[in-house]
């Protein structure tokens, strides 16, 4: 499945959702993406987001 590239303006709401303490799925749910997805992305912006699940890996 090909990646849909981000726009600024989702960069921009997983900043906000990062601040706000959003868990991973939240966000996921909110910009319509997969938890990698958004994992991988907070990783490229230097976001730090917690998972539901209280697993490490």
């Amino acid at each position: 499945m090909a990646r849909k590239p981000w726009s600024f303006k989702e960069d921009r709401r997983l900043m906000e959702l990062a601040k706000s303490s959003a868990s991973l799925e939240e966000a996921a749910k909110v910009l319509g993406r997969s938890p990698d997805a958004i994992k991988r992305m907070a990783l490229r912006l230097g976001l730090s987001l917690k998972s539901k699940t209280n697993k490490k890996g």
